[in-house]
C-alpha cells in the first residue's frame, strides 16, 4: 500500500475512534440510595479527543497540497496531536467533585456516597491516539516520496515551451 493511502486510512480510523470516544460512556456515577446512575459521555468530560481528531484530519488534507517540507511539519504536528490524545485518554479521570459541578444531583449535599466506574470511551480515545501517532510518523518519514498534487497535470518537464506551442498548433493537448 502506498504511504499516502496508508496515512489516509489511518487518519480516518483515528477520526472514527476519537469521534466514538466522544459519544460513548467515559464515566458512570452511582449515587446510591436507589437513585439512578448517571452516565457521562466523552464529550461531557473532555472535548479534547474530538478537537484533536478534527485538527489532525485538516492537517492530513493540507498535506495533499503541500510540498515536502510542509508535509514533514504537518506530519510532526499530527504525531504530537496523537501523543496529546493518548495523554488525554490516560490522564482524564474525573472525580466526584468535578462531576458534581456538571450534574448537581451528584453533590455530597444530596448524596452520601458516590461511586464511579469507567466506561469504554477512554480505550477508544487511546486507540485513536495511537492511530494518530502512526499517521504522523508515516507522514513524517515518507513525505519525500509522496507525489505532488499538480504532478498529474504537468507535461514532460523536459519539453521546451516552444515544443508545447507546436503541439497546440498541431491540435494536440500538451497537458495529456
Amino acid at each position: 500500500m502506498k504511504p499516502q493511502r496508508l496515512v489516509d486510512l489511518l487518519a480516518v480510523v483515528a477520526l472514527v475512534l476519537l469521534g466514538l470516544s466522544a459519544y460513548l460512556t467515559w464515566s458512570t456515577a452511582h449515587p446510591g440510595s436507589g437513585r439512578p446512575s448517571v452516565d457521562f459521555s466523552g464529550y461531557t468530560v473532555t472535548k479534547a479527543p474530538v478537537t484533536l481528531a478534527l485538527a489532525s484530519v485538516v492537517a492530513i488534507v493540507v498535506t495533499k497540497l503541500a510540498g515536502t517540507a510542509l508535509r514533514r511539519v504537518l506530519g510532526a504536528l499530527v504525531l504530537l496531536m496523537g501523543v496529546a490524545a493518548i495523554a488525554v485518554a490516560l490522564q482524564v479521570r474525573p472525580d466526584v467533585s468535578e462531576l458534581s459541578r456538571i450534574r448537581p444531583e451528584l453533590s455530597q449535599a444530596v448524596t452520601d456516597h458516590v461511586t464511579l466506574s469507567g466506561g469504554p470511551a477512554p480505550w477508544f480515545a487511546l486507540a485513536g491516539g495511537v492511530a494518530l501517532v502512526a499517521t504522523g510518523l508515516i507522514a513524517l518519514l515518507t513525505a519525500h516520496r509522496w507525489r505532488r498534487a499538480t504532478a498529474r497535470y504537468e507535461r514532460d518537464p523536459a519539453a521546451a515551451p516552444a515544443d508545447q506551442w507546436k503541439a497546440i498548433d498541431a491540435g494536440e493537448d500538451p497537458t495529456l
